[in-house]
């Protein structure tokens, strides 16, 4: 389904959008001008509208050393629809990335290595800075997790790679399978259980690893934060393309890891962004006007499997 966009006239420029970041256990929607930075606390039940302008940029990188991202000197245009946000020479140098490809082998800090379970069966192993607390676990939407271990970069990443090894966890799922997930989170009990034991089990295929292991950090449930007690809606459209001159509005639910539910004033239903979706274009607040100009996927929840034919 695409929502065709209306005509418009010359626009006053805007922030480009840098996505969305947790930070002391807050969502923050974050845009630049310039040098100029911008966040904006993502507040479930207010109203946000915002007409896109193109063309989509890449946002700079962060560099190694640095404390604020560094805007892209090319100021190179990438793909509306890419999954990717930035360019093939902001992506060389970003910090993230070259850790997340092992182009790193030790920076002097102290990581932390995670359980996180996303769902029944999507069990995910992976490390975070330890400066960092749980900021990586809520930008994913981990539904709850356990720290498992300590140690410098190289020791806690072998000990990612033993516990992905084994077939215990996996170290990445896809940020759709992820969302299926959200209409039958299950109970808090059952995924407490499930950490516990996948924490003991790991554990054991870490003796004599260069690590510190944690017995007694406790398992930590984000189902409710998320507001995802209920599980997601049963129908709602996703958005699938941004263009220019497309306009995203609506009241906000509880942020999910990196992605906003945003309710429809004409009862449409709920929209689900995915806020990397919305980086690199640039933003201007608008007011009072409908979403329009995206194009959408219609998501249902699918029916409980039928268990008639075990009766008998």
């Amino acid at each position: 389904m695409t929502i065709p966009a209306p005509q418009h006239q010359d626009r006053p420029g805007g922030w480009i959008s840098t996505g969305l970041s947790w930070q002391d256990g807050r969502a923050l929607l974050g845009a630049v001008r310039a040098a100029r930075v911008h966040e904006r606390a993502v507040a479930p039940g207010a109203e946000v509208g915002w007409l896109l302008g193109g063309p989509r940029r890449c946002t700079g990188a962060w560099l190694a050393g640095a404390t604020e991202r560094t805007p892209c000197p090319h100021h190179a245009v990438i793909d509306p629809d890419g999954g990717a946000t930035q360019c093939p020479a902001c992506q060389s140098v970003d910090r993230g990335l070259a850790l997340a490809r092992d182009q790193i082998l030790d920076d002097g800090r102290t990581y932390l290595l995670y359980l996180a379970w996303f769902g029944e069966g999507l069990l995910k192993v992976g490390l975070t800075a330890e400066q960092r607390g749980d900021a990586r676990l809520l930008e994913q939407g981990a539904l709850a997790y356990a720290f498992t271990a300590r140690g410098g970069l190289p020791a806690v990443r072998r000990a990612e790679l033993t516990v992905a090894a084994s077939g215990l966890a996996r170290e990445r799922y896809k940020s759709r399978l992820k969302a299926d997930h959200w209409w039958s989170p299950g109970d808090a009990a059952h995924r407490r259980a499930v950490l516990t034991d996948a924490r003991a089990r790991a554990h054991r295929l870490l003796d004599g690893h260069a690590v510190e292991l944690f017995a007694d950090r406790p398992v930590v449930d984000q189902v409710e934060r998320y507001g995802l007690a209920d599980g997601a809606p049963e129908t709602y459209r996703e958005i699938a393309g941004l263009a220019d001159g497309a306009v995203v509005a609506g009241r906000l639910r509880p942020p999910i890891g990196k992605h906003l539910f945003l309710d429809q004033a004409d009862g449409s239903g709920p929209l689900l962004l995915d806020t990397r979706r919305l980086t690199g274009w640039t933003l201007t607040p608008v007011a009072g006007r409908p979403s329009e100009g995206l194009t959408l996927r219609e998501r249902v929840r699918p029916p409980e499997p039928d268990t008639q034919e075990a009766l008998f």
